[in-house]
């Protein structure tokens, strides 16, 4: 593997954990507003529904029905409090048992 390539892919790197690691290392959430640490905790959820909802609109099946039940699951599994993943996971796993039964 030539140098170069080498010394790219450390750039990259680092170029991506920085501003990952940056604000854990800055920012201390024991000074944040409570009201602002609730709505940090519902980032993630904002950005799964920015995630799914193009997929619900541009589903491969003929029923677009199909695509909305899959987010109905997620939304569901969202409102219950479920972690990200688990919300990703219960939602995937509706789907392909919805394909087995339609």
């Amino acid at each position: 593997m030539p140098d170069s390539l080498i010394w790219l892919i450390l750039g990259m790197g680092i170029a991506t954990y920085l501003p990952r690691m940056l604000p854990l290392v800055w920012l201390r959430t024991d000074g944040l507003n409570p009201k602002l640490q609730g709505m940090l905790k519902n980032v993630p959820y904002a950005i799964l529904g920015a995630l799914i909802f193009p997929g619900v609109l541009t589903i491969k099946e003929d029923n677009i029905l199909f695509g909305a039940a899959g987010a109905a699951v997620a939304f569901a599994a969202a409102w219950l409090g479920l972690n990200v993943i688990f919300v990703v996971v219960v939602s995937i796993l509706a789907l392909v048992l919805g394909s087995f039964f339609l």
